[in-house]
């Protein structure tokens, strides 16, 4: 995501990692990975609950992608780290279908 970000931009969109970690230590992620986008504090995890990324077993959390368009709804979703080609492909298949303007 980091050396594509241009290109989700291009096409109206703005990419953003979510994780539980509080403030502070998201801070030093996006230092350390010279992130060019935020990353937004879970607290109590319920955006991964909504999203359906908590691992089967409740351990934690699994990796999950997802485009949400911005009429709410899900262009994609895939578990893991799919390519940034992948997502590219969805936002503008979405826009091609007049669901993401």
């Amino acid at each position: 995501m980091r050396d594509t970000v241009a290109e989700f931009r291009d096409l109206d969109t703005e990419p953003y990692g979510v994780n539980p970690d509080d403030a502070v230590s998201h801070r030093s992620f996006i230092e350390a990975q010279d992130f060019p986008f935020d990353l937004l504090v879970d607290e109590g995890r319920q955006v991964a609950a909504a999203y359906g990324a908590i691992k089967p077993d409740g351990s934690g959390i699994q990796r999950t992608v997802v485009v949400v368009g911005k009429d709410g709804r899900i262009l994609y979703r895939a578990p893991g780290a799919p390519p940034p080609a992948e997502l590219l492909a969805a936002i503008r298949e979405a826009r091609d279908e007049g669901g993401h303007r």
